[in-house]
């Protein structure tokens, strides 16, 4: 969160792990900088690589506890083929997040005792892993593994401290947290205390009323565990006050270490811490050991990743000295490359997941290609040799083609005169068919008017305008046609063979009364529901239909139908 680190690892002749070189820097350690922490990221990133001259590959990289969700479940012990079943399940029990919306992973940890096995679970927000990934990949980074720092520091406790017999416990004090890593020979478990350095400098800008930026560089400077007790205060009243306010919060640091580890004994079956191992970035406080000596009343160490680690002659000596408390996440992940490790989670982001199987599928693919090439050479000889066999067949069929092109002339001339006779004769073919249309409209209508209780005293053909407005088509009572007749100069000339386009849309008008009944307006509504299945009609719009006073003896109705057909109206 605060500190980033970049090594280089490579192998000896022995199979040992060699660091070939390395480099910290820090981010800003102001909280409010957050939103910036991806922007800073990529520039640390930048920086590091370029002053290291380190050529783009692959990467493994870890990702603070605090951006991750960790739980370590017991479960039953099931079948192996059923283990992933039921991880899964417990993984969208536990996770606070849709599960669709994370990355996340598990493993296996110790045996299997009471018919229980026991996981952890580690999850990510997908969207926030896929921000950290492209700030790692800008510069030519390829992701091999994305691991989760403290599992990262416990592989590499194990392969530094495998001779540790009995319960160890690693107190990993960072900026915004501390994590409590407790091994066993066949047991970890690791918890995370939302303590940290950052908590500390908080705590030193409110009291000085100070920036947080400077309150750090006061911490860094002059900050030190106060002894307590019968020791003497610093003689700088300042220093003394900061010193205190570091005591404060490490004594309750100290309190939450205290339950994590009755926790740990009682709720996950361990056993006592037998020593303690410090590391990260503010167990460089002076008296830092001293203080959870006092309070813990065990031996206190300072963890040291380069334990078995040989550090290789290009490498700073002294800077690798004043680093070592903070290269364990980076030794752990490097291990990740060379050996199996006691714990592999692996967070990788989708678009990583997606380019790996593509690079292990290349092989084939490329071997594909070629056998398409091969194939597609194959079938150019192949339509080469059919080109001038088949050209040499052609040129006899032309022979025997040039008389039957005589006759296709003859055969489409003939069509042409019956196409001719055709368009002649259907005007009075179409004539015959709608001369029995409106006879057939009004029997319809008659069949679909109910027995009782309605009848149509109004029937008037309309015709339906661009607009889908009814426009009569006998027009008023003068005479006068309701729709001009267009001029010579307006007639819009139908294309040859369209015998519908000089054809309007038709509707119908139906005006009558229904008596005042049982049902009263329902009987029109059911006249119009039947309409709808004539199939001379396309809708029925129920126009109006007068409102049962109790005083008359029958009331009006109007129905506008839309015709199917369009026919002449000549």
């Amino acid at each position: 969160m605060q500190t980033i680190g970049l090594a280089e690892f490579r192998t000896s002749s022995s199979g040992g792990l060699v660091l070939s070189n390395f480099k910290l820097t820090e981010l800003l350690a102001d909280p409010a900088a957050e939103g910036s922490r991806v922007a800073q990221l990529k520039i640390a990133v930048q920086e590091m690589f370029q002053a290291l001259k380190l050529k783009p590959g692959r990467v493994n990289y870890a990702i603070p506890a605090q951006s991750v969700f960790t739980r370590f479940v017991k479960l039953p012990s099931v079948e192996a083929d059923q283990v992933e079943q039921i991880i899964t399940f417990e993984a969208q029990q536990n996770v606070p997040f849709p599960i669709n919306e994370v990355v996340w992973d598990y493993q296996l940890v110790g045996g299997q005792e009471n018919n229980k096995m026991e996981v952890v679970l580690v999850a990510i927000k997908a969207d926030l892993l896929d921000e950290l990934n492209d700030a790692v990949e800008d510069f030519g980074l390829k992701t091999n593994v994305v691991d989760v720092a403290p599992m990262a520091l416990y592989n590499a406790f194990r392969y530094n401290y495998s001779d540790m017999s009995g319960c160890s416990l690693l107190i990993d004090i960072g900026s915004r947290t501390t994590n409590l890593i407790f091994v066993e020979p066949n047991k970890v478990f690791s918890r995370s205390i939302p303590i940290g350095g950052s908590t500390v400098t908080g705590a030193i800008a409110k009291e000085f009323n100070e920036p947080f930026g400077a309150a750090e560089e006061r911490k860094k400077a002059v900050g030190f565990v106060s002894l307590g007790g019968a020791y003497a205060e610093a003689n700088d009243p300042d220093v003394a006050r900061v010193s205190k306010m570091i005591r404060n919060s490490m004594t309750r640091l100290h309190s939450e270490i205290s339950r994590s580890i009755s926790f740990y004994r009682s709720q996950q079956g361990g056993s006592q811490p037998a020593r303690v191992f410090l590391c990260g970035g503010s167990t460089s406080l002076s008296y830092m050991r001293e203080f959870f000596a006092e309070k813990l009343q065990l031996p206190i160490e300072f963890f040291n990743p380069l334990r078995n680690v040989t550090v290789s002659n290009d490498v700073n000596m002294d800077e690798a000295g004043r680093g070592a408390h903070l290269l364990g996440e980076l030794v752990g992940l490097s291990l990740r490359s060379i050996t199996d490790c006691p714990m592999e989670l692996n967070l990788q982001p989708a678009s990583v997941v997606r380019a790996q199987s593509l690079s292990q599928k290349r092989p084939y693919i490329v071997l594909a290609g070629v056998c398409l090439l091969l194939s597609l050479a194959g079938w150019w000889i192949y339509y080469q040799r059919a080109t001038q066999v088949e050209s040499a067949v052609i040129g006899q069929l032309e022979q025997k083609i040039a008389p039957l092109k005589q006759k296709e002339a003859q055969f489409q001339a003939a069509n042409r005169e019956i196409q001719a006779t055709k368009a002649t004769a259907a005007p009075f073919l179409e004539a015959v068919d709608e001369r029995s249309f409106w006879p057939s409209l009004i029997d319809d209508l008659n069949a679909k008017l109910p027995s009782r209780f309605i009848w149509i005293t109004e029937f008037e053909p309309m015709q339906i305008s661009a607009d889908r407005k009814m426009v009569p088509l006998m027009g008023d009572l003068t005479g006068k046609p309701a729709v001009a007749e267009p001029t010579p100069e307006t007639i819009e000339r139908p294309a040859p063979g369209d015998a519908t386009a000089a054809k309007p849309t038709l509707g119908l008008r139906l005006h009558g009364l229904y008596l005042d009944n049982q049902n009263q307006a329902a009987v029109v509504d059911e006249f119009a529901k039947k309409l709808e299945e004539s199939p001379f009609v396309g809708k029925v719009t129920v126009v109006t239909r007068g409102t049962p006073t109790q005083t008359e003896w029958a009331y009006d109705y109007e129905l506008q139908l839309e015709l199917k057909k369009a026919i002449s109206t000549k």
